[in-house]
């Protein structure tokens, strides 16, 4: 993205004479295998943000969003809901509880395949940036844990008293999203049509469109019936894996992580887990069309 979304990033494995490449991934029940804002539900009401009815009725979202995806409706009713619901959240009450929570809530349900893909693309020499509708609050942190180089995510205004205001300044959405892809392909040199994106959901369609090559991750109905259409290869991946568990034994120093949206001295303590992870459960087939590119 350009303007004030943009942090610039050197990519030191790729000479500056060979095109850049990136993969772009959305985040939720593609990486992780919930959807990241309602993850922290129970959270925040613990923190005293949300009463019990609002923990019941994102509990329901889940519930909604993990039996068959959301479409365009349901995610701008989901948006409407969770817009009048942060109004007035102090936006460092939220970052410290998302900090304190992170790895016991999103650690264990990060699958096991993506963190490998992702660890494949870095091997490549790509940068990898998560995309999501969710919020900057909630991706950033996340983004952070995953080695991810840029994140580009939904921001809400936030007051002069630090409250969030209920407004919408930017919506990561349907066919935001591509233009985010495309601008951060025009201000870093990405080669789109060398680039990939993953995806579960419909919405992202114009994302998955905007690269050469694009994977349906698993997908809503509607996209399963895209990917079949347009020959894109439809993954499936059914393993969270907790990242101690990928490493039990092993401590090294943290890759940093430039997101888009990064808050002023976030740190990245452990972001360097997925980069250095033995990969697992890599597929020959995979492998081969990686390393054709």
């Amino acid at each position: 993205m350009v303007g004030p979304y943009a942090h610039p990033v050197e990519n030191h494995s790729v000479p500056h004479s060979t095109p850049r490449t990136a993969a772009f991934f959305d985040l939720d029940k593609t990486v992780i295998a919930k959807s990241s804002t309602l993850a922290f539900s129970k959270s925040f009401y613990q923190g005293g943000l949300i009463n019990r009815r609002a923990v019941l009725r994102t509990a329901y979202a889940q519930f909604v969003f993990l039996a068959g995806g959301a479409d365009h409706d349901q995610m701008e009713r989901m948006r409407e809901y969770l817009s009048s619901l942060c109004r007035g959240w102090d936006v460092a009450q939220v970052r410290e509880i998302v900090a304190e929570t992170l790895h016991r809530l999103i650690d264990p349900i990060i699958y096991d395949e993506a963190a490998s893909l992702i660890e494949e693309h870095h091997a490549a020499g790509r940068d990898v940036v998560i995309v999501s509708t969710s919020g900057a609050e909630v991706v950033e942190p996340i983004g952070e844990l995953l080695g991810a180089d840029r994140v580009v995510a939904t921001r809400m205004v936030v007051g002069e008293d630090g409250c969030f205001t209920g407004e919408v300044e930017y919506y990561a959405y349907g066919p935001t999203k591509a233009k985010a892809v495309r601008e951060l392909a025009e201000s870093e040199g990405y080669d789109l049509e060398r680039c990939y994106a993953y995806s579960d959901s419909v919405t992202d369609i114009p994302m998955l469109e905007a690269v050469g090559h694009a994977f349906a991750v698993n997908p809503d109905r509607a996209l399963r019936r895209e990917a079949v259409a347009r020959g894109w290869p439809v993954l499936s991946f059914n393993r969270p894996v907790p990242l101690k568990q990928r490493l039990p034994a092993l401590s090294l120093p943290p890759r940093p992580v430039l997101a888009a949206f990064a808050a002023a001295g976030a740190a990245a303590a452990t972001a360097g887990l997925v980069w250095y992870a033995s990969r697992r459960r890599t597929t020959a087939k995979r492998l081969a069309h990686i390393a054709r590119i």
